[in-house]
């Protein structure tokens, strides 16, 4: 499955609604080079709602904390919304829980 990746712009936050399965393969240089034109197009606070992500491999969770460091070195935020039960569970089986701010709503985000 790919991975499909809707832009919609709130109160100033640029959100990513990403549907699919963020794996090795062009699924992650999707995610990678959507955020870093995203940057480069001076967006500072940037919001992945992984609701609709189905699976997430290694490579996967390596390109978000690439795209979470990325953002950071340039000033910019990369916050995670609505995940589901699978990305609530692997956010904390490999402490990305502790990295990255995790919201239910895009009001707290």
């Amino acid at each position: 499955m790919s991975l499909y990746v809707v832009e919609k712009l709130v109160d100033h936050v640029l959100l990513l609604d990403m549907r699919g399965e963020i794996i090795l393969g062009p699924e992650t240089a999707t995610l990678r080079d959507h955020v870093k034109q995203l940057l480069e197009k001076g967006y500072r606070r940037i919001v992945l709602d992984l609701w609709e992500v189905s699976y997430m491999d290694s490579v996967g969770i390596s390109t978000l904390v690439e795209c979470y460091a990325v953002a950071q070195s340039r000033g910019a935020s990369i916050k995670l919304l609505r995940l589901n039960r699978r990305m609530i569970d692997l956010m904390r089986i490999t402490r990305l829980s502790t990295v990255f701010e995790i919201h239910e709503t895009l009001a707290l985000a």
